[in-house]
């Protein structure tokens, strides 16, 4: 049985270890090709990009796919798993070994492995001081280490060794080979010049020669003096193989510490894949999961739907043909019940029998009879609400035409007080203190003046109380219509002569013809509401105020500026069919609801285009709604 990722078997993962021999059996035997022309390949994974894989590569590969990648097959994590297995067990040979880095080779001639020098590396300089040397410029460190500096010594230090009468300077080098190559040059460059040890033992003493230099080693160590002490203090004394073996001994461990590091931090790194796998497999089938409930949730809902819209269709239907059947038996009921009395009884029994059938007929007319005077009731019920609204109307009509009357008599009223108040201060000047018959007058003038002034209190008050009436009635009006908004609201559109505008609306039927020209069927829709919902926007922005006024006095009012600046750019881009759109749905807004600039409901007579009436409306009610509801069912 093979494991092929070409062939259809199902395994579960709990599986995949057990299932891994069959391909690494298969690997061993020679079907599947690891190893092609010296180089490492993945037999699982020809059809990639990658072909070619250095050792480690490919273990890491192997390793990465069957310990849980969340797009692989467990299929395909077996088949890894048995390479894994086999790169390990049968492979190892091939893996690269941990790079070392090369030891620095050391010249023979410069050094001898069995030479002994003073570690770290240190090169002596003796300078023979002369009559015309500055002694103390001799002894000053910094005056070698900007001499010596070419050789690029870390440390310099000037002895005065009385017994040979010169300054004996030791400069320090770094403890690696760098530090040995400059020790080495100090010493060949001095040695050149003919100025090495060899030379300064033979002229020791000799004022007119050079400085001389060499490395320091064994016998220098030894020497004693300043300069020897300061050997033994600073340095060891050591050959350059013992110094080799222990850099080497050094870059091994250090090497084998960097290997164990590796390995944990590679064994970590399949640890947090293994983990990450797991976990993106986990998250995988969640969201599965949770598209699978969505799923059937909005399946479930557009069901229920469905199954409710379908019922109520039904019920619609059903109550429609229950009402033709009606109509249907109550005239066959009169049908037979004007044939039945057409018939004469030829004997008892056929009379008997008429009588029965006939006393049937008039108790299922009675049944049908009540039923239809229900029906009657609910009519008259509507009819008689049509006509409250008619009377509050004419009453409010009377109220109206009675304050107007009224102000015309109060009117007058206060004409005749101002009228009598001038005669009788007139006669007050004229008349004379005992004339009887002027103070009579006066007295009656008096007394009609208080008559005029009690009436005209009293039409004071029935003005009062009509006013007060007169706005219980509009209050009522209104309240009626804010009622008949809600619930007419959803329930029809604009398809029926009455219904509900919204008032400050863009009619969105412009917009679509002028796209309709513009762009292609599928396009003109989007860009339609595109552009309308932008323009619906600037109508209810309260910052744009296109308007200006018009008229003196009373007849003042706002129109719309065609003048404005936006204004006149949509006619210049939309044409004159979406500039009007925009113009009356801003004459609209700025009507109802000026200062909030949002759109309001209103009753609305779409057949005259105007603010419709309660009694339209209330006619509608009961006249047309029972078209719409079986146009709907």
């Amino acid at each position: 049985m093979s494991l092929s990722s070409d062939e259809e078997v199902e395994i579960s993962d709990s599986e995949i270890d057990e299932f891994s021999e069959i391909p690494y059996l298969e690997i061993q035997n020679g079907r599947y090709k690891v190893k092609v022309n010296g180089t490492l390949r993945c037999p699982f994974c020809s059809g990639k990009k990658k072909q070619d894989y250095k050792y480690k590569e490919l273990i890491a590969h192997a390793s990465g796919v069957s310990k849980g990648s969340a797009t692989r097959s467990a299929i395909q994590k077996a088949n890894h798993l048995a390479l894994a297995k086999y790169l390990e067990n049968d492979l190892a040979g091939d893996a690269e070994p941990l790079p070392r880095p090369p030891v620095p080779r050391v010249n023979k001639s410069e050094a001898k492995p069995g030479d002994i020098y003073v570690w770290p590396w240190m090169g002596i300089v003796m300078k023979p001081l002369k009559e015309t040397d500055d002694k103390e410029a001799l002894l000053d460190p910094a005056y070698w280490l900007k001499r010596l500096s070419r050789f690029k010594p870390v440390e310099v230090n000037a002895f005065w060794v009385e017994q040979d009468s010169s300054v004996g300077v030791i400069a320090k080098f770094n403890s690696d080979w760098r530090g040995f190559a400059s020790a080495t040059e100090l010493e060949k460059e001095f040695e050149n010049q003919g100025c090495s040890k060899r030379e300064w033992t033979e002229k020791r003493g000799d004022s007119e020669a050079k400085a001389f230099g060499w490395c320091a080693r064994e016998e220098d160590y030894s020497s004693g003096g300043p300069m020897g002490e300061y050997l033994l203090k600073e340095g060891k004394l050591r050959t350059v193989s013992d110094i080799s073996q222990e850099k080497t001994q050094d870059r091994n461990s250090v090497l084998d510490e960097l290997s164990d590091i590796i390995a944990l931090t590679n064994e970590d790194l399949n640890k947090v894949q293994y983990s990450y796998n797991r976990t993106a497999m986990s998250l995988q089938r969640v969201l599965g999961e949770k598209k699978i409930l969505h799923d059937a949730y909005a399946d479930e809902t557009k069901k229920m739907q469905q199954m409710s819209l379908l019922n109520i269709q039904r019920i619609l239907r059903e109550k429609e043909r229950l009402s033709d059947e009606l109509e249907k038996k109550m005239d066959q009921l009169q049908t037979w019940s004007k044939t039945l009395d057409k018939k004469e009884a030829l004997t008892e029994l056929e009379r008997q029998k008429l009588d029965e059938d006939k006393k049937k007929s008039d108790a299922m007319n009675h049944s049908l009879q009540l039923a239809t005077r229900e029906q009657k009731k609910a009519d008259e019920s509507v009819l008689r609400l049509v006509e409250e609204h008619k009377r509050q109307k004419e009453e409010a009509l009377t109220k109206i035409l009675q304050l107007e009357t009224q102000l015309d008599t109060k009117q007058t009223l206060e004409m005749e007080i101002q009228e009598l108040k001038g005669k009788l201060q007139v006669m007050k000047h004229l008349g004379d203190d005992d004339d009887e018959a002027v103070k009579q007058k006066m007295k009656e003038m008096n007394d009609e003046l208080e008559e005029k002034k009690s009436e005209l209190e009293e039409l004071e008050q029935m003005n009062s109380v009509l006013m007060t009436k007169e706005r219980q009635s509009n209050d009522e009006i209104q309240a009626a219509r804010k009622k008949l908004i809600a619930g007419l609201t959803g329930l029809i559109g604009t398809q029926t002569d009455i219904g509900v505008k919204r008032m400050g609306e863009l009619d969105e039927k412009p917009f679509l013809n002028v796209c309709k020209k513009r762009y292609s069927a599928d396009e003109a829709a989007v860009e339609a509401a595109t552009l309308c919902s932008t323009w619906q926007k600037n109508v209810n922005d309260s910052n744009w105020h296109p308007f200006k006024r018009e008229g003196t006095g009373d007849k003042a009012k706002e129109v719309v500026a065609e003048e404005d600046d936006q204004l006149k750019k949509l006619k210049g881009e939309w044409g004159e069919e979406v500039h009007n759109a925009v113009k009356i749905a801003l004459e609209e807004i700025n009507e109802y609801n000026g200062s909030g600039r949002y759109t309001v409901p209103e009753l609305w007579n779409f057949k005259v285009g105007r603010k419709a009436t309660l009694k339209e409306v209330i006619t509608f009610i009961s006249k047309d709604m029972k078209t719409v509801k079986r146009k709907r069912t």
